[in-house]
């Protein structure tokens, strides 16, 4: 494994997991502040490790594998971190809808690739577009500083919750095939 400056950010971003987590409980008034902050810095090393490793041409295995497991790490312990606070089942149902989506497509993305499929199931806009409004909703309900910021961030989480529906349907359709024809069984 070849240590980059992509995965150097992937490996930054497990990183501040915990931290994230310890600052989320804090006993300060100023700790939702913080742990927004630790999350958006955490988030963006996500958009930097692969802006970066594309202009840089740092593309690695390691970095392939690290960097979706960071995000998928860092955005289920935020939607954990929000169902605890909130302890609402309109928080809950969005956010076990998400873990799921990401447990259901990481496990569709690995079939399709065992068979030699993987392109069929690769990033679409509508996925890149749940993920930035997705990021958001949990940015502002981890800061929420007053009701209006909540109320925002529980629109931009639902938003974010038919996002995830949709580009959960567009995976499974575009695997659908290869799914359902018997002769794979």
């Amino acid at each position: 494994m070849r240590l980059n400056i992509p995965n150097i950010l992937s490996l930054l971003r497990l990183f501040l997991i915990p931290v994230f987590i310890v600052v989320f409980y804090l006993p300060y008034s100023w700790a939702p502040f913080a742990s927004a902050m630790v999350f958006w810095v955490a988030g963006f090393t996500d958009w930097l490790d692969g802006m970066l490793a594309r202009k840089l041409g740092q593309t690695s295995r390691f970095g392939a594998f690290i960097d979706p497991v960071a995000d998928k790490v860092l955005v289920a312990t935020a939607l954990i971190l929000i169902t605890e606070h909130f302890h609402s089942i309109w928080v809950t149902i969005p956010a076990v809808t998400m873990i799921a989506r990401e447990i259901i497509i990481s496990a569709l993305r690995e079939w399709m690739a065992e068979i030699g499929k993987r392109a069929s199931v690769a990033v679409s806009w509508v996925g890149k577009v749940k993920t930035v409004t997705q990021m958001f909703a949990l940015w502002v309900l981890i800061w929420r500083y007053d009701d209006w910021m909540v109320w925002v961030g529980f629109v931009a989480l639902y938003v974010a919750t038919v996002l995830t529906y949709w580009s959960m349907f567009q995976y499974l359709a575009a695997a659908k095939d290869d799914l359902l024809n018997a002769d794979n069984e």
